[in-house]
């Protein structure tokens, strides 16, 4: 039963990002919002809710033993998920479009917008890793503030950045007669119940990863930091494949970058707050693999002005060498 529990909240997942994506596409229309808006911003912030979720209820509403590690570590383990294997995924899903001959190997992407996302994912997040490395105790007290105002500019900077949204929109799934523009309640609506399913789907799958671990003795700490994240990121992994299908290249990425900004900033920040903040030497380690990851993709946005499905692809390397370090070194 645990299989068809799984497979019936995937199913959830999958319906839901399609209705998402969908809807927020026409809610970005509807409002005349740039494609870095309803990407990195609306898309990103609506489907990491999910993984937000997870740290929130453990490190607040939690009081069992060792609740604040569970929470330390979605918070660690959702940034090193989007910036590995969301990225493979979305990779892996243009070569398989390409060779069904559904689009071009090449990413057409705004690169200011993806350029902006990730400058601040690397620069927010290594502050977060060094304030988790230092016995600095008052530094956490300054750095939450500062982040989330930093985000707060980040998304006024994403929002007034203006940009067209490009392509063709599908018919609104809640209202199938293709006006000119749908009614904004009908928009709305459609994008409420698009992330009430994602979050749904999200957390039963993540329960059932953890009743499956649970059962294998696995570490909570393990589970929290790589398990639960490769389920709850699935909503990303889903936009950005039906993004990628339909050629939408910048709000696929957009959707990835702009979760990795929100997920170095609010759930840091909480982090920060609630807990001590003293992350182990499992947690940097995700944690530089994660800034290593992000800035080879700033790096050759900087200098080569695109990304490939190569280099997307190669972040995968960064996931086999955290599972490397976990089984063989961090256990040594």
């Amino acid at each position: 039963m645990t299989v068809v529990y799984l497979l019936a909240a995937l199913a959830l997942i999958l319906v839901s990002a399609e209705l998402f994506t969908n809807g927020v596409e026409w809610f970005g229309r509807a409002f005349e919002l740039g494609e870095g808006a309803v990407g990195s911003v609306l898309a990103a912030v609506g489907t990491a809710l999910p993984e937000t979720l997870i740290p929130i209820i453990a490190i607040l509403f939690t009081h069992s033993a060792g609740s604040h590690d569970i929470g330390i570590g979605a918070i660690l383990g959702a940034p090193f998920m989007l910036s590995s294997l969301t990225m493979v995924v979305t990779g892996g899903a243009v070569v398989v479009f390409y060779l069904r001959g559904r689009r071009s190997l090449d990413f057409s992407i705004n690169e200011p917008v993806l350029r902006r996302d990730l400058s601040f994912f690397v620069v927010a997040y290594a502050l977060a890793m060094l304030a988790g490395a230092i016995p600095v105790h008052h530094f956490k007290w300054i750095l939450s503030p500062c982040l989330l105002a930093g985000y707060g500019w980040y998304v006024w900077r994403t929002v007034s950045g203006g940009g067209e949204l490009e392509g063709e929109t599908k018919p609104l799934y809640f209202h199938r007669r293709r006006p000119v523009m749908p009614h904004r309640a009908r928009i709305i609506l459609q994008v409420v119940v698009a992330t009430v399913g994602i979050i749904l789907g999200a957390r039963f799958f993540v329960g059932q990863v953890q009743h499956v671990s649970a059962s294998l003795g696995l570490d909570p700490l393990l589970v929290s930091l790589i398990l639960s994240p490769l389920a709850t990121e699935l909503p990303e992994k889903f936009n950005s494949v039906i993004w990628v299908r339909q050629g939408k290249d910048t709000l696929a990425l957009g959707n990835i970058t702009g979760a990795m900004v929100f997920q170095s900033t609010f759930p840091v920040s909480i982090g920060l707050i609630f807990t001590a903040w003293e992350l182990t030497r499992t947690g940097l380690v995700s944690g530089v693999l994660a800034l290593i990851s992000g800035s080879v993709f700033y790096l050759q946005l900087r200098f080569r002005h695109k990304l490939t499905w190569f280099t997307l692809g190669g972040a995968g390397s960064m996931y086999a060498l955290y599972l490397v370090y976990v089984i063989f070194i961090a256990r040594a």
